[in-house]
């Protein structure tokens, strides 16, 4: 996935907004909150973090091109990075952008949960 492709998807998600912050990376957020952050350089592999339950995180933390999120998991956040070959394939990513995206919306407020249409049964 390379950057246009990964600002394309994130915009797509309802109610996101775009932030390019901590030395160029592309920060992607609903509701003020951080679900994802790509830095892409031409010279290497893109790397792109997202949020993820307990469960993934256990599963992809070892998973080859992919290790806990540096800074966010070093303090105990469940935030994963593909950043090397093999990595994830475009279709996994677009998941898992799409989970980190719903995930992050359900620690909004009720309240702004509402204002944005999110999680409404």
């Amino acid at each position: 996935m390379n950057a246009a492709e990964y600002n394309d998807f994130c915009h797509a998600l309802p109610h996101t907004t775009h932030v390019n912050q901590w030395g160029g990376a592309d920060v992607w957020k609903i509701g003020g909150k951080v679900f994802a952050i790509g830095w892409f350089d031409e010279d290497t592999y893109p790397a792109i973090t997202f949020k993820t339950s307990e469960i993934v995180y256990e599963i992809l933390r070892d998973a080859p091109g992919c290790r806990p999120a540096p800074y966010l998991a070093s303090r105990g956040m469940k935030w994963i990075q593909s950043y090397d070959q093999p990595g994830l394939d475009d279709g996994q990513l677009k998941d898992y952008l799409r989970e980190s995206y719903r995930v992050v919306s359900l620690g909004l407020t009720k309240k702004l949960q509402k204002e944005l249409g999110l999680n409404q049964a």
